[in-house]
């Protein structure tokens, strides 16, 4: 028997495909491969413009380059 219903959203950030239960929907996240928060709901209803999200993966990706550089230099 399946433990749940799951529905496919992608990661507003990183663009990975997570599966996530039913009851989360409406709800805030966070994702498991990047760890960014955003609201489960469906992808057409949000509003966000897509360069926000690129600007958003950008800023990730410095993130994390300047903690690897910052971990090197020690």
């Amino acid at each position: 028997m399946p433990s749940g219903a799951y529905f496919i959203r992608s990661c507003p950030t990183c663009g990975r495909s997570l599966e996530i239960r039913v009851e989360y929907f409406g709800k805030r996240v966070s994702c498991k491969h990047c760890s960014a928060e955003f609201d489960t709901v469906e992808e057409s209803l949000d509003n966000s413009d897509p360069s926000e999200s690129s600007l958003s993966l950008l800023a990730r990706a410095e993130e994390l380059i300047e903690s690897v550089k910052i971990g090197s230099v020690a």
